[in-house]
């Protein structure tokens, strides 16, 4: 049986597809801090639990790409802290035919949604592995995310415009 085609014979395959590929996921930095355990283990209170993410891009050579996530993650105890959790988590990606007005969401939208899974995984073992129960981290909504502080961006570009003296 002969193998079938979807490519018109003797036609160029298209060279302006965009192409989004993760070239490399990394650890660039984790760091766990308990400063009062064991302690802190005894305590049955509820702890409060502070979350904070934050993204940032740069471009590397050619069509490359590194975004980071910072994670951290502070819980506390009537103001006693119990554990401070910080990561970074890298990734390299190749993205190649974007238009230059495509490329900001997928660095801000597709690239951080690659990157978070492996995020929550570290940020639950790591407190594991510190003696607590793990803590799960929720999904996030990068999309919306990236609208919300496009908006923000707009709003303080158009807020300035304003304030100019022409």
């Amino acid at each position: 049986m002969a193998e079938e085609s979807n490519a018109v014979e003797g036609a160029e395959p298209d060279t302006n597809t965009p192409i989004f590929h993760v070239e490399k996921l990394y650890l660039k930095d984790l760091s766990f801090e308990s400063p009062h355990a064991p302690e802190v283990f005894r305590d049955g209170k509820e702890p409060k639990v502070e979350f904070n993410l934050d993204t940032a891009a740069r471009k590397k050579e050619d069509d490359h790409y590194e975004v980071a996530l910072n994670v951290t993650v502070k819980v506390t105890n009537e103001d006693r802290p119990l554990f401070l959790v910080e990561v970074v988590y890298g990734g390299l990606f190749l993205l190649k035919n974007f238009s230059k007005d495509h490329i900001p969401m997928m660095l801000g939208i597709e690239c951080p949604s690659v990157l978070f899974p492996y995020v929550r995984q570290v940020v639950s073992q790591t407190i594991t592995d510190g003696g607590f129960k793990p803590l799960v981290l929720e999904p996030i909504n990068f999309a919306m995310l990236y609208h919300q502080a496009q908006a923000k961006r707009k709003a303080q570009a158009d807020e300035n415009a304003d304030g100019d003296v022409a």
